[in-house]
């Protein structure tokens, strides 16, 4: 009884301190600093704190903060505690439950939980003193920097660029807690979550604010003072080379279609050049073949593929990783329209090939193909496209992992290792010849955008139909998102909205196919 009378007094005096910190936030002008501690918890329920969190504890509380975490019981994975008056330079404390100190990858859920929990943990610390309107943001660095950072920037994430300032929620910047030994990982991670936000901002942006101009105007302002050279390409270029496929795509429209080059040499003294390929369609009505109008305002973010690959790109060069890249990136919008392609029209592709388009709602694949053309000319090391394409994909996996297709074992070994570490995981699907006959098996033409009509595999025949453009001995992967493109239910450091997956896993692909350290 005496235990339980404890707490309950403790409790009362948190509400209390709670009402008085936000009564003195409101009136008083003076700068407010908010903490965000790390605490594990053990098989056996108890209570170990991380590295900064311990010291903080006992320099500047007198255990007195572990006392109190202790009384008011079991701190999950995930859940926080909120602290008022432990310390005179950060008024408000928010512990966060790190979970299992002990737990590691999981081969079955092919995740590194231990990471899932910093980063969910990080987030959850963060978004509460968000809410309580403090005017910054302190972190501990949760023994795993990079994650924490993760957590942290992904998590204090809001899109509210368009809302009237009046009503937009104040946002705190957000550092490093002073005396940490981890500064360059969580600067290395700020840079992955930050990018991946940018990403996010890409995607969600209203339609008639991110056409295939303004996305090039965006890529490029991001890019400046970076060794990344930006040349966007326009229809005239596109004819001069041949993308009858791509340019079909955008003939509804009366927004112009680009194509937006990046390139990145970060390795001189390397002639390997990989190639990363972007779906772009910054916005899809199905063309022609028309959607349904339920839920078609997401389709601004139909240009997921086009974000991550270019924030993929700008990420590797504010890293300064030594690799080489080209990132091609063709984009427009698929509209209804007179001068609109219409079912059944063929289209030649850069490579010569002939294609049919029985469906102009299968549009992303048209501009894919001709990208991949064109990716060849640079005789790479490997090819990468990114595309949300298929809404089969969502069906078949759901919302917590991207489908990869690959012709090439240590691509995939490379992309899922990235996916367990970061927590953007992908899932190999089957490239099979059976479903190549069905997009090819015609008489009159060499290739058909939807193939045989035959039930089900629409994934697996969509990247079927990119292979075709793609040399027998090129190394190449496909990456469907389109499951992972927003609201995703799996990862709550990321939110609501549009999410900018799977950019970490991309990026880390990338460093770990070159042979990077991580």
């Amino acid at each position: 009884m005496g235990f339980f009378f404890v707490r309950q007094r403790i409790l009362t005096n948190i509400v209390q301190l709670q009402r008085n910190f936000q009564r003195n936030m409101s009136s008083s002008s003076s700068q407010k600093a908010g903490l965000v501690l790390g605490a594990f918890q053990t098989p056996d329920k108890q209570l170990r704190l991380s590295k900064l969190a311990d010291a903080f504890n006992k320099e500047k509380t007198g255990n007195k903060l572990a006392d109190q975490i202790k009384i008011l019981g079991p701190l999950d994975a995930g859940s926080v505690r909120v602290f008022w008056n432990v310390s005179e330079k950060f008024p408000v404390v928010a512990v966060a439950g790190l979970g299992n100190p002990e737990e590691k990858a999981d081969v079955n859920e092919e995740i590194d939980q231990h990471k899932e929990n910093i980063r969910n943990a990080t987030a959850a610390g963060v978004r509460q003193l968000i809410d309580f309107k403090v005017d910054e943001i302190v972190v501990d660095d949760m023994e795993d920097g990079q994650t924490a950072a993760e957590g942290a920037f992904l998590g204090s994430y809001k899109f509210q660029l368009f809302r009237n300032a009046e009503k937009q929620k104040k946002i705190p910047p957000v550092k490093l807690l002073e005396n940490s030994e981890q500064v360059e990982a969580w600067n290395r991670g700020a840079i992955l979550a930050e990018t991946q936000n940018f990403c996010r901002i890409l995607s969600e942006t209203p339609a008639n604010l991110m056409t295939p101009s303004v996305f090039c105007d965006k890529v490029r302002e991001k890019c400046a003072g970076l060794k990344v050279d930006v040349t966007a390409h326009d229809e005239k270029w596109a004819e001069e080379m041949k993308m009858g496929s791509f340019l079909s795509v955008t003939r509804g429209s009366k927004e112009p279609a680009k194509f937006l080059e990046l390139t990145y040499m970060g390795d001189s003294a390397s002639k390997d050049v990989i190639c990363l390929v972007g779906k772009g369609v910054t916005f899809d009505t199905g063309g022609i073949s028309l959607k349904p109008s339920a839920k078609m305002d997401d389709m601004r973010a139909d240009m997921g593929g086009a974000a991550n690959v270019a924030c993929t790109t700008i990420a590797l060069a504010r890293l300064g990783a030594k690799v080489n890249v080209k990132t091609l990136i063709p984009l427009c919008e698929n509209m209804p329209g007179g001068a609109a392609t219409k079912p059944g029209d063929l289209v030649t592709a850069m490579n010569g090939k002939t294609i049919v388009v029985d469906n102009t709602d299968a549009e992303g694949r048209l501009i894919l193909c001709d990208a991949l053309c064109y990716a060849e000319t640079f005789n790479p090391k490997y090819i990468v496209d990114v595309a949300t394409l298929t809404g089969a994909i969502r069906i078949a996996l759901g919302d917590c992992v991207s489908g990869v297709f690959t012709n090439d074992n240590n691509l995939w070994n490379a992309i899922h290792d990235a996916g367990m570490n970061t927590g953007d995981r992908v899932w190999r699907m089957p490239l099979f010849k059976h479903y190549a006959k069905q997009m090819t098996d015609y008489e009159g033409y060499d290739i058909n955008n939807i193939g045989k009509g035959v039930i089900g595999a629409g994934s697996c025949t969509a990247a079927a139909f990119l292979r075709e453009f793609v040399k027998k001995d090129t190394k190449w992967m496909h990456c469907d998102i389109a499951g992972v493109m927003g609201n995703c239910t799996d990862q709550p450091y990321t939110g609501k909205g549009m999410s900018g997956r799977p950019l970490r896993t991309l990026v880390e692909f990338v460093l770990r196919e070159a042979g990077h350290k991580l």
